[in-house]
């Protein structure tokens, strides 16, 4: 039987390139959840006078396809300028690897959203983003479903938690159905800043147990 990967492929999941997280990022992101079987971390340093992506590192939860893709993609990025790490695709990405099996495809489009939502949450903190939709109820939800709970690994909508949103004259507070004494409440509660803060009108987010 034919081995369903290409040896490149092979490759970069025994030898990951640029694993691990920095500390202090200036941008980073996190797409998919381990309860759905992949998911990956990526975090970016830029060089504030020409925008480029001086370090970037990964972190990957999933199958080896999942774990090569977050490898070349960081390998792709490293040098570029924002807007060159931005029009990276998952088709090259895949190229790059010397291509998935069509089962698969959806690891490249994980990493490659990865890339794009740690160069955006950069963007954010930095006022770099041209267009200013804002803030709405929606927004924030969509966001609030990249903010895991750690007792199911799925998101926090998903799992039921979230009870309110308000949206309110720069104040967005967000009431969530766990106890505030909850172990993973802390966690929750600076992920839950971490994902909304950065919008370009929120001036305050405020985080809510409600149980």
């Amino acid at each position: 039987m034919k081995f369903p990967y290409s040896e490149k492929v092979m490759e970069h999941f025994r030898h990951p390139r640029n694993v691990g997280t920095i500390d202090n990022p200036d941008g980073k992101a996190m797409e998919g959840s381990p309860a759905c079987g992949d998911m990956v971390s990526v975090y970016i340093n830029v060089e504030p006078e020409d925008k480029t992506i001086r370090d970037i590192k990964f972190e990957s939860y999933g199958c080896a396809s999942n774990i090569a893709t977050g490898s070349i993609i960081t390998e792709l990025a490293k040098g570029k300028t924002l807007d060159e790490a931005k029009r990276i695709t998952w088709k090259q990405a895949s190229e790059a690897l010397g291509g998935l099996p069509p089962i698969k495809a959806h690891c490249s489009v994980l990493a490659v959203e990865g890339l794009r939502s740690a160069i955006r949450d950069y963007e954010e903190r930095h006022g770099l983003v041209t267009e200013r939709k804002p803030t709405t109820v929606d927004l924030v939800r969509k966001r609030l479903k990249k903010v895991m709970n750690p007792l199911t690994g799925l998101d926090l909508v998903r799992t039921k938690v979230v009870d309110d949103i308000q949206v309110e004259e720069g104040t967005v507070r967000v009431l969530v159905g766990l106890p505030a004494d909850h172990q993973f409440a802390p966690a929750i509660k600076q992920e839950i800043v971490e994902k909304i803060e950065p919008l370009w009108d929120v001036d305050r987010v405020e985080v809510e147990f409600t149980e």
